[in-house]
């Protein structure tokens, strides 16, 4: 079995023909007709629940279809397992990574597979084998690093060196950028473009429309299951891919910025705060400003959130609601107003096993229980009037796994709207969200703002940011480097303080 990807890897031309599927009795692909060519890169978008991932793991060998085929080159498989599919060529890159963080990263890449001598892996082949793929991707990793202490963008790196390693033909790409900073999305652009030129096909699920229509040939539609259109990207715009998504226009992404008074209070002082990953910050958020904070990743962003928030140690400093300090201790920084909704939803917002109203109602326990027993009639009341206000619809019984992402992201918001609130810090929240869900996110971010809250934005999207927020804060190293407001609100200036030396733009923080 070879361990490394050969230069002549075959290209794949694979077709889906009438392709169905359904889950308990609810269909969720219905009559699909896709062709992927090889040597190019074609982009599936779509709302989530659209299907997307649904047609990507029949694909991929992780789902069987109902009804249609599954025709690559001419043959028709029927893919049972994933391992199936990656012995025709087919490998997928999901967006929950699936990495062994005790492993290296050439034990990573190789695994299952590593080169061996009389029964022992030969580490000097292993190291030799893994080189060579780096070198044809570009990736510059040190193979010996352990996978569990990288960042996420270069984990992203490790599971396409694992795919090229393996000879695949066709890559299933499942939102590869929405962990990643620009430059590592930049640089994933290129190997996705040097994949195409290589013959090899890539299958690009993304919510960035702008990322589709740079790197796409290709680019098909879904909605409630069903195929709206195929066309070459040039034909394409983001208004276009939005009125097929949603199946009519969305006037404005962004919802108008709520007016913020002159002599608004401040809501929230930091003050030299230092803690893990955070050196020396000082920042100010108004009541009803929205406050961003933009910068690489691995910048400080969400470091300096959870310093505030308390659910780090702080070494000195202080922070600040309404004048009065807050100590780093979260019962009581709830008390005093402050609310996170922390970057990964999965592992620090919900609780995957439990249903959507025990999530809703997680951090207001004491208003719907007593003497330790929950009163399901107030439970039930209060979860489905938050839920309703975040237009999140449904049996609130169902688990919250069952949830697309942007109904997730939603559930955490209504957990937020039980507290009493002077600051709402949002760290990425609309990641791996589609653009429908997306809106509704900002229009219930805006809400808050409105009702004289303050608000921290933190977010990789750089568009996002300027989007939303009435100042924005550049973190570099665990510091502000630059506070830009007004005129120099650009994406230009914000790239140019992330990656330059500290310049200051506006008002002092």
């Amino acid at each position: 079995m070879p361990h490394t990807a050969i230069a002549d890897t075959p290209q794949l031309r694979v077709e889906l023909r009438g392709v169905g599927k359904s889950f308990g009795g609810t269909p969720v692909l219905r009559d699909i007709d896709l062709v992927l060519e090889p040597g190019s890169v074609h982009a599936l978008v779509g709302e989530n629940g659209a299907g997307k991932s649904t047609l990507s793991k029949i694909i991929s060998g992780l789902y069987t279809a109902d009804r249609g085929q599954l025709v690559v080159d001419g043959e028709r498989e029927h893919f049972t397992s994933p391992r199936e599919a990656l012995d025709r060529g087919i490998a997928t890159i999901a967006q929950e990574l699936a990495l062994v963080p005790e492993l290296t990263v050439a034990e990573n890449v190789f695994l299952g597979r590593e080169p061996r001598t009389a029964g022992w892996i030969d580490r000097k082949k292993l190291k030799r084998e893994f080189l060579e793929v780096a070198a044809r991707s570009g990736f510059d990793l040190d193979p010996d690093q352990v996978v569990g202490g990288m960042r996420t963008a270069d984990q992203q790196k490790v599971e396409i060196l694992r795919a090229l390693a393996r000879g695949a033909s066709l890559i299933i790409m499942d939102e590869p950028t929405a962990a990643l900073a620009r430059h590592d999305a930049e640089l994933l652009h290129d190997v996705v473009r040097q994949l195409a030129a290589s013959g090899r096909t890539v299958l690009l699920i993304s919510h960035f429309l702008g990322e589709v229509l740079a790197l796409a040939d290709t680019v098909t539609i879904l909605r409630d299951g069903r195929h709206i259109r195929t066309a070459p990207a040039a034909d394409e715009t983001e208004a276009t891919l939005i009125e097929g998504m949603l199946g009519r226009t969305l006037s404005s992404i962004f919802p108008d910025k709520p007016v913020v008074a002159d002599d608004a209070p401040e809501v929230l002082r930091v003050s030299d705060l230092v803690a893990p990953g955070v050196n020396g910050v000082s920042l100010s958020v108004k009541a009803g400003e929205i406050v961003g904070l933009a910068g690489l990743v691995g910048a400080g962003r969400s470091e300096i959130a959870h310093a505030i928030y308390g659910s780090v140690p702080r070494a000195s400093g202080i922070v600040a609601i309404d004048g009065a300090n807050c100590p780093a201790d979260i019962p009581r920084t709830l008390k005093k107003g402050i609310f996170l909704i922390s970057e990964s939803r999965k592992e620090q917002g919900l609780v995957l096993g439990r249903p959507i109203r025990d999530n809703v109602t997680l951090s207001n326990m004491g208003q719907i229980a007593s003497g330790g027993w929950v009163r399901t009639g107030d439970e039930r009341r209060a979860s489905r009037g938050l839920l309703d206000r975040v237009t999140v619809a449904g049996d609130d019984r169902r688990d919250v796994s069952a949830l697309s992402g942007g109904n997730q992201q939603k559930v955490l918001f209504g957990r937020a709207l039980q507290k009493v609130r002077k600051l709402l810090i949002a760290d990425e929240p609309t990641r791996g969200v589609d653009v429908g869900s997306r809106r509704a996110i900002y229009d219930l971010i805006v809400q808050q703002a409105e009702q004289g809250i303050g608000v921290l934005v933190i977010s990789s999207d750089v568009e996002e940011v300027l989007g939303l927020a009435h100042r924005v804060l550049v973190v570099r190293g665990g510091r502000i480097v630059a506070e830009l407001e007004g005129d120099a609100m650009t994406e230009e200036n914000i790239i140019t303080a992330a990656f330059a030396d500290p310049i200051t733009t506006g008002g002092a923080a």
